[in-house]
């Protein structure tokens, strides 16, 4: 049964027409005919201020990721120039540092402050494994401040040799607790890491000899520049995973940087004794290769050891 019918196209004077469309429908512009020259251009659509603040926002993205590119660009050109080369020793000599501080509200500011009580440092231990740089640290803060020390066994650890339980030496002239600028105490327990707490109630602990160095060093409040620092944080990494923990291959490969390192400077990072030449000394007396170390590594090891710092926890080593 058929639907409907639609009536063919014709022609009528050289142009396509189609019959009447009802009156319920409406009529559709000829595409096929060419607008004539005095026809109207078609009205532009308003473009979208959203999409306009768009498109400006990529083209201020374009132009600074240009100028950063330039300004890279600029940066490699000069690093790959040979007379661009320098030394970071150069800046590490310049570096101004601060002199080390024995005032008070040095603590308050590195561990808060807080009135009517002792800023108390507890630390964790495995006497298997004596973390030695805290005691060398230990021994630097009682230069420093009046320090009330500690050494106390856990009930986890069976049996600890004498001389670490003297580790401070003799604490025989005792003052009251309230004349004490700094409480260390430090406990011989079954850990597998040092762990160190100066706020009991609201910190957690921080881990590791070289994190706790870190630590310490900074109650000294003496400043350096970024180089410098990263070079520190840089040495202190390498003796604790390299000198101390590495494999025969890695300790000699540091053994050279310390030597070239060494060559040029008095301590490993500048003129000036840093908690990277703690943790590295401690690292190479623990590892045991002090007697087979380069020349500017043994001359750098007695300037140590003449510190008497280095000289108490010598005795440990004994």
């Amino acid at each position: 049964m058929p639907m409907y019918r639609v009536r063919p196209f014709h022609r009528v004077g050289g142009e396509v027409l189609a019959e009447q469309l009802p009156a319920c429908m409406y009529r559709m512009p000829n595409l096929h005919r060419r607008p004539s020259p005095a026809a109207s251009p078609p009205p532009q659509e308003e473009a979208d201020p959203s999409l306009q603040a768009l498109e400006s926002r990529q083209e201020e993205i374009l132009k600074r990721l240009y100028e950063l590119k330039s300004a890279v660009d600029g940066l490699s050109k000069m690093i790959q120039t040979p007379d661009a080369d320098f030394d970071v020793t150069d800046i590490i000599q310049t570096d101004e540092c601060s002199p080390l501080t024995t005032n008070a509200a040095d603590l308050d500011l590195m561990l808060g402050k807080d009135y009517g009580a002792l800023k108390d440092i507890v630390i964790n231990a495995n006497p298997s494994f004596p973390p030695l740089s805290l005691l060398v640290l230990h021994s630097l803060l009682c230069e420093r401040y009046k320090v009330l020390s500690a050494v106390h066994t856990h009930s986890s650890v069976k049996n600890v040799p004498e001389n670490l339980l003297k580790c401070f030496g003799e604490q025989t002239k005792k003052q009251p607790r309230h004349e004490y600028q700094l409480g260390f105490t430090l406990i011989w327990k079954d850990v597998p890491k040092p762990q160190m707490k100066f706020s009991i109630q609201t910190m957690c602990p921080i881990e590791g000899e070289g994190n706790i160095a870190r630590f310490l060093f900074s109650l000294f409040v003496q400043k350096y520049n970024a180089v410098t620092s990263t070079l520190i944080d840089s040495w202190v990494d390498t003796a604790i995973f390299q000198l101390k923990e590495g494999s025969s291959k890695e300790k000699g490969a540091v053994l050279r940087s310390m030597n070239a390192a060494l060559g040029k400077t008095t301590w490993l990072v500048g003129n000036e004794l840093s908690v990277a030449d703690i943790v590295a000394w401690c690292a190479l007396r623990q590892a045991g290769g002090a007697n087979t170390a380069p020349a500017n590594v043994q001359k750098w090891m007695k300037s140590c050891e003449n510190l008497a710092p280095f000289s108490s926890v010598m005795k440990l080593l004994k």
